[in-house]
C-alpha cells in the first residue's frame, strides 16, 4: 500500500509554517496548476493540492496530523536503531588500545612482554644543582648528625636556659651542653637554627671569656666628616 503523500511536501511549506504561509502557498500553487490554467495536465496535481488543503487548512485536522507524523517518526527512529548493520564490519587498520595495565606485546612476538626502549641519560651541566640549600635548614657536618639526634646521651641535670630539641644534645639545656662542649655552643651561634638562642648563647660565651665587646674608639678622634 502506497502511503499517502505529505501534505506539507504536496504545498512545499515546512511543518512549522504559520496558517497565513499555508494559505499563500495553497493559493499560488492552486492558480498555476488549476486546470483553467494548467489544462488537463494539471488536473492530478491540483487534485492532490486540494487533499493536502483539506488536511492543513482545518486546524484540528493538522493537528491530528502533525501527532502522526511525530508517531512515524518516533518509530523509525527505533527501527533504524534495532537494525543489525547491512553488511560484514570491515576490521579496522587502527590497532586495538591495550587496557590499562596489560603487558605490551612486540609486533610478531608469541605473547611474551616487549623490552622497553633504552633511554638515553638526561645531559645537564656540570654546575647544575637542586637549588636547595644545605644552609638555614638545619643541616651541617659539623652537627655532627652522624652521631644521630640525643647520641650524647641524657642530660646531666642542673638544667639551665633553652633545652634543644635537635642534634646530639637532643634534651639539653644550653647551661648543660656549655659546662662539657662550649665548641658546639660557638657552632651553633654561627648557625641560622641557633637564632633564636642568640641572647641566650651571646651571655654563656661572655661569662666563659669566649667573647668581648671590642674597645671603644677614643673619644676625642674625629669622624670622617665630622666638622673641625
Amino acid at each position: 500500500m502506497t502511503p499517502a503523500p505529505d501534505p506539507y511536501k504536496t504545498l512545499q511549506v515546512d511543518p512549522e509554517a504559520e496558517d497565513e504561509v499555508i494559505a499563500a502557498a495553497y493559493r499560488r500553487l492552486a492558480m498555476k496548476y488549476h486546470p483553467d490554467t494548467a489544462g488537463p495536465e494539471g488536473a492530478p496535481r491540483m487534485a492532490s493540492i486540494n487533499a493536502a488543503w483539506e488536511v492543513l487548512g482545518d486546524p484540528a485536522r493538522r493537528a491530528a496530523h502533525d501527532r502522526e507524523r511525530a508517531v512515524s517518526a518516533a518509530l523509525e527512529r527505533a527501527r533504524a536503531a534495532a537494525l543489525p548493520p547491512a553488511g560484514p564490519v570491515a576490521p579496522s587498520s587502527t590497532p586495538a588500545r591495550p587496557s590499562p595495565g596489560a603487558p605490551s606485546t612486540a609486533p610478531g612476538s608469541s605473547g611474551a612482554p616487549a623490552t622497553p626502549p633504552s633511554r638515553e641519560p638526561e645531559s645537564v651541566s656540570r654546575d647544575w644543582t637542586s637549588g636547595r640549600s644545605t644552609f638555614g635548614g638545619g643541616y651541617d657536618e659539623s652537627m655532627r648528625t652522624a652521631d644521630g639526634d640525643g647520641a650524647a646521651g641524657p642530660p646531666p641535670g642542673n638544667a639551665s636556659g633553652s633545652v634543644l630539641t635537635f642534634g646530639r644534645y637532643s634534651g639539653w639545656s644550653l647551661g648543660e651542653i656549655a659546662r662539657g662542649d662550649l665548641e658546639y655552643i660557638e657552632w651553633l651561634d654561627r648557625t641560622p637554627i641557633g637564632r633564636p638562642y642568640r641572647d641566650e648563647i651571646d651571655t654563656i660565651l661572655r661569662r666563659d671569656g669566649r667573647r668581648k665587646s671590642a674597645d671603644a674608639e677614643p673619644t676625642g678622634r674625629r669622624g670622617l666628616f665630622r666638622r673641625r
